[in-house]
């Protein structure tokens, strides 16, 4: 509706001949605000305050970290600050133009400065020191401050990499009593030569690579991401990738990545892929550099996550070495084997455990996938049904739905399937801009499950795996367990190819608009923007001091409530059950361990200075090493449950190793998963309440 609404106003946008880039640019500026003046779930104002905002955003994103421009550039640049708004409705590019212009101009003159820095040993004995917090460092005021910034960074780095290479000499010597160690001049000089060649090769990428539609494309997306975090501009190099990535296959290393202020941190691994059987990169680690097989690494500070990606992404069979700082701040070099990932891992799969001469199925799902082309392929609803009766044959006395690090997916699949779990009755209200809000039913009556359940979310649950487990909550049909909220992403987008709205186009592919038009609530009226979906019960895990997911974007809409729907919950009381776990959880040793973690994670996260004295920097990481030891007894937990493949793909295994592989990876997990094994304690508690409650009657007479 939104589309045909727009292409009916939009008919003055018809060129009359071959534009240059300039004219497609305004056209494109005109385009988008446009749309999302008319098309955004809530439109916001063009005024000072935010032209102020993406000034901000802007100069971030194009010098992250202040090494190119000065201040003196900024004080020209500031006399736009407030005029942006004014620019964009008059289509003007003079801001852009000016800041290009002088950005490419500074990058040029950055490479006499690193190459200067680095033709000479670095002093490892003066005391001095570097803050690493760019966003509140202040633009270097003249050329020598801008070469000084330049200096401490290449030599931070360094210092970094000397220590590592340090490290590796000292493994090669414990398992070769005859190697010759390199001597610390030798490293050092090794670590310049290299930090050389990889900026030589960023900067060529750089001036050779990139043109003004990719530079333009970042001016656009730092307007449009005021609007909300989900609304972003993709060129048409973006949205062709984008495409290719809804086609269920590609080649790579199976991680998904966002930018973040400190850099581009790993925000996904893909089940089955390479990064996932490689067991060493984690969400939210921190991708530093990146080396090509053998090659040396790249330093991809400042670097777009585009270009990050195009590094990382490579041929099947291809070697790929990232360079990454753990979410604990220790720095790891991790080489990993380019595959194709297969959609089939991001799928939704079923285990079975024993309890205490109970049996429990486990159903994880990664998304909540569907094919809109094509109804008759797979999709979670169907799926996660097919698995619910293969548990049912297993006679299981209680069901637990893993949507940990589940991102979300189709409005209409996870109503569906919440529908497989309760009577009949509202499961989502959706309201678009200007309406009241509509309520998505489960229509069907039948009961495909009705037993115990409970649903495991963490801090990356979004979207509609939020849909699905504040359902749960509100029906009271089972427990919510996990991190303390999950990610508050309470906003539907909708994908919009501005070619449509030209007639006769004859600036080439314009591209794509994502942007929010709509917004969940629950059944109980209070949306799940940036809220999220709180736990009943908590578990402790390292991120549960900091401020993470949609509540940390500043341009997050605000979490409000509508009236709720009409709705009937089931009359149990699981007071005991949390109770009970909260008591457990406290006991626990391993528990306690974490939340420890979790402290020294948010205590370490504002730490910003760091010596560039090779004693005192030893030191610090001497202290942070003795800390990590004893986290490590966190990884090396295991539980002493085995967890099993159901019959019908144990049938398979014969044939199929990498299945059989697979799904051993994912056992081996869950027996070191302690958040598992308290949720299995709780199942069974909920398995002992309902039977003295006789929940399954309450189920299906409610």
């Amino acid at each position: 509706m939104l589309v045909t609404a727009l292409s009916a106003i939009l008919w003055s946008f018809v060129p009359s001949e071959k534009k240059e880039d300039p004219e497609k640019d305004k056209l494109l500026l005109e385009l988008l605000t446009f749309v999302l003046e008319k098309g955004h779930y809530s439109p916001v104002e063009l005024n000072d305050d935010f032209s102020k905002k993406v000034y901000s955003k802007y100069l971030n994103n194009i010098d992250p970290t202040k090494r190119f421009f000065l201040q003196s550039d900024i004080d020209e640049f500031s006399k736009y600050e407030t005029q942006i708004d004014d620019m964009i409705k008059n289509k003007d590019l003079t801001f852009f133009n000016l800041t290009n212009s002088r950005l490419l101009k500074r990058m040029k003159e950055s490479r006499a400065i690193y190459e200067e820095i680095l033709d000479k040993p670095f002093d490892f004995k003066i005391n001095e020191s570097i803050n690493v917090d760019y966003e509140k460092l202040p633009f270097s005021k003249n050329k020598s401050e801008l070469v000084d910034r330049w200096r401490k960074q290449l030599k931070l780095s360094a210092l970094s990499s000397i220590t590592d290479k340090e490290q590796i000499e000292e493994d090669k010597k414990k398992n070769d009593p005859k190697y010759e160690v390199k001597s610390f001049e030798t490293l050092e000089k090794e670590v310049r030569e290299n930090s050389l060649k990889s900026l030589n090769e960023y900067f060529d990428f750089i001036e050779k690579e990139l043109e003004r539609d990719d530079w333009f494309a970042i001016f656009l997306n730092s307007i449009v991401e005021r609007f909300d975090p989900h609304t972003f501009y993709f060129s048409p190099d973006d949205k062709e990738k984008f495409d290719v990535s809804m086609s269920g296959t590609f080649q790579g290393i199976g991680a998904r990545l966002q930018k973040k202020e400190s850099g581009v941190e790993v925000s996904e691994l893909i089940s089955g892929g390479p990064a996932w059987r490689g067991k060493e990169l984690e969400a939210g680690d921190l991708i530093l550099k990146v080396a090509q097989g053998k090659e040396e690494p790249l330093d991809i500070a400042g670097m777009r996550l585009d270009d990050v990606v195009k590094k990382i992404k490579g041929p099947k069979g291809t070697e790929v070495r990232l360079t990454v700082k753990k979410v604990d701040g220790t720095i790891k070099v991790i080489s990993i084997i380019r595959d194709e990932v297969e959609t089939e891992e991001t799928f939704a799969k079923s285990s079975v455990v024993e309890k205490d001469g109970k049996k429990y199925g486990i159903i994880y799902l990664p998304k909540f996938y569907i094919s809109f082309e094509n109804k008759e392929n797979r999709d979670a609803f169907k799926d996660v049904a097919a698995e619910i009766e293969k548990l049912k044959a297993q006679n299981i006395d209680g069901l637990v739905m893993d949507l940990r690090d589940n991102g979300g997916g189709s409005l209409e699949t996870v109503v569906k399937m919440v529908g497989l779990f309760i009577p009949e009755g509202p499961i989502v209200q959706v309201k678009a801009p200007g309406r009241n809000p509509e309520i998505l039913p489960d229509p069907d009556k039948r009961v495909q499950y009705d037993g115990p359940l409970v649903v495991m979310i963490n801090n990356f649950s979004a979207s509609a795996s939020e849909i699905f487990a504040a359902a749960i909550q509100d029906y009271k049909r089972g427990i919510v367990v996990g991190s303390k909220h999950s990610y508050g992403k309470g906003t539907v987008q909708n994908m919009i190819d501005l070619n449509q709205f030209i007639r006769g186009n004859s600036y080439g592919d314009l591209g794509a608009l994502k942007t929010t038009i709509q917004k969940f609530y629950r059944i109980n009226g209070g949306s799940t923007q940036r809220e999220g979906v709180k736990s009943d019960i908590v578990f402790p895990d390292r991120f549960a001091y900091l401020d993470m997911g949609e509540r940390d974007e500043e341009s997050a809409l605000p979490w409000d409530k509508i009236e709720p729907a009409k709705y009937q919950p089931l009359n149990i009381n699981y007071d005991n059950v949390i109770a009970n776990s909260k008591k457990r959880i406290a006991a626990n040793p391993t528990f306690n361990l974490i939340d420890e973690n979790a402290k020294w994670i948010f205590e370490r996260k504002d730490e910003n200075d760091f010596s560039l004295n090779l004693n005192e920097f030893n030191k610090e990481i001497a202290v942070a090493d003795e800390k990590i030891k004893k986290f490590k007894a966190i990884s090396d937990y295991k539980n002493k449950y085995q967890f099993t493949s159901l019959p019908d793909e144990v049938a398979l295994f014969e044939k199929d190793t990498l299945l059989k592989q697979k799904r051993e990876r994912w056992h081996e997990d869950m027996q070191k998963d302690i958040y598992m094994e308290e949720t299995l304690n709780v199942i069974s508690d909920i398995k002992l309440l309902t039977k003295a409650k006789g929940f399954t009657q309450k189920l299906s007479m409610n």
